[in-house]
């Protein structure tokens, strides 16, 4: 018995399995429902960012936004041009995440990633700030690291600057919503989803005071219904980036639903304060 040849053999079924699966056709899109609110589309930021993410889920995610009318759908820079292509023509926005997650690669690379982001054809970008540098207070730094990502985008496409609010202190909040209005970006945006917390109903409001009607404010992570989306936007919130987009739009999980969801607030000790959900933070 061959056993490499056998390995070969197996190898190469579980592969060309594994190829016809990824090239399936994505998911059928869910109706819209009864309880569909299409006021509730314009704010989501359809999102998809984890990294094992496949071609078929990100086919999906654009169906959903075409069909529920979102806002954008937000991908990593691998997905751009697949993403604006499938989107062509059909008013939902191709979204792209630069310097994702950490924020920690230099000025120069991110103004390459917009580069080649926008040349795919993102209409938005959402950039996150070199976060050890806010907190070092070299603000210098941090203002020229969006100004080269916004000189670089705009006019083609918005910038959203991400400042991951749940690793900053109130003062680091506010000076960081100070230079993305000073570099000239179009957004604030609460968290990348990847931090140790999410939007806060207070983050929102402190991002809103301190950047007036001159940006809008994006808030992301844990919304995932609609009774968190309307706090947001009470708030100060204009976008929202979830994946939960049309459970949102649908009106379904509520903390009164079957199904309760956490909201990532970043509020609790041992247990979620909503008590929606009966687990310890370092849980979720």
């Amino acid at each position: 018995m061959d056993i490499d040849k056998i390995i070969a053999e197996v190898t190469s079924q579980v592969l060309s399995r594994a190829q016809a699966q990824a090239a399936e056709a994505p998911a059928p899109v869910p109706p819209k429902g009864s309880g569909y609110n299409a006021a509730y589309a314009k704010y989501i930021d359809h999102t998809v960012l984890k990294p094992e993410t496949q071609r078929a889920t990100v086919a999906r995610f654009c169906d959903e936004a075409i069909q529920y009318g979102f806002a954008s759908v937000c991908v990593n820079p691998t997905h751009v041009k697949f993403v604006a292509e499938r989107l062509k023509g059909t008013g939902v926005k191709t979204c792209c995440v630069i310097g994702f997650p950490l924020g920690a690669t230099t000025t120069f690379v991110k103004a390459v990633e917009t580069m080649e982001a926008v040349k795919n054809g993102a209409e938005e970008v959402d950039m996150v700030i070199n976060i050890g540098a806010l907190k070092d207070r070299d603000y210098s730094l941090v203002y020229e690291d969006i100004k080269a990502v916004v000189d670089v985008a705009h006019p083609k496409a918005l910038v959203k600057v991400i400042i991951e609010t749940s690793a900053l202190t109130d003062e680091e909040k506010v000076r960081a919503c100070e230079l993305a209005k000073q570099a000239g970006a179009d957004f604030v945006k609460t968290s990348t989803g990847f931090g140790s917390g999410g939007a806060t109903v207070e983050d929102v409001r402190l991002m809103k005071r301190t950047v007036g009607n001159s940006m809008k404010v994006k808030a992301s992570t844990g919304i995932n219904n609609r009774e968190i989306c309307d706090q947001m936007i009470a708030a100060g919130a204009e976008r929202m980036g979830t994946s939960k987009g049309i459970l949102i739009v649908k009106g379904e999980g509520g903390s009164g639903s079957s199904n309760p969801v956490c909201i990532n607030c970043g509020a609790c000790t041992k247990q979620c304060p909503t008590g929606n959900v009966k687990i310890t933070k370092n849980e979720y």
